[in-house]
């Protein structure tokens, strides 16, 4: 059975964007092609920090996760070359769907004064990075179980060519953005 999300974009998303951005080719259609979560986790840290990462990120993804090596020794940083440094992991098809439904439905608004996700963290080339302050915003954590706090980076990657119509598809899959402050104050004049 296909993810809820999937058939939102085949079924709403899709028509969408080709009446609005006239595209003459279904492939010209933006769509997403992974999402990469990745926790960093400080040299100076016990071993059993990345152990802990590693398994909150287990549970919020149900995949279990690649540990980052550092590439090459930096002595102002206490890093030497092979060094664990943090773990990630990259989600694709269904897993995709199925995670990026979660983040937007309950991890999302469950973060402390949320009024939305900043507009200007694409990457130039269609491409959204967001950052967590905080593993225990998603509800598979047991606030019970954490040692410490943990934030992560989660990266949405897209086919789209540019950012606003990386902007456009992420919307219409329901992606809370925050309003611009120029077309607020333009709205109430």
């Amino acid at each position: 059975m296909k993810a809820r999300l999937y058939k939102k974009y085949i079924d709403e998303v899709v028509p969408a964007l080709k009446a609005k951005h006239e595209y003459t080719n279904l492939h010209q259609i933006p769509q997403m092609v992974k999402i990469v979560i990745n926790m960093g986790i400080s040299a100076s840290l016990e071993k059993s920090a990345l152990d802990d990462a590693a398994k909150d990120l287990a549970l919020i993804t149900g995949r279990k996760a690649a540990i980052s090596r550092s590439r090459h020794s930096i002595a102002n940083f206490k890093l030497r070359e092979g060094q664990a440094i943090g773990c990630h992991v990259t989600l694709r098809r269904d897993a995709m769907y199925e995670f990026f439904d979660r983040l937007i439905a309950t991890a999302l608004p469950r973060i402390r004064d949320f009024r939305g996700l900043s507009p200007r963290s694409f990457d130039g080339r269609g491409n959204y990075t967001l950052g967590v302050g905080d593993q225990t915003i998603f509800p598979e954590i047991e606030l019970d179980k954490i040692k410490r706090q943990q934030g992560m980076d989660i990266t949405i990657v897209t086919t789209a060519p540019t950012d606003g119509e990386a902007l456009d598809f992420l919307k219409l899959m329901g992606m809370p953005f925050a309003e611009s402050k120029a077309a607020s104050v333009s709205v109430s004049k």
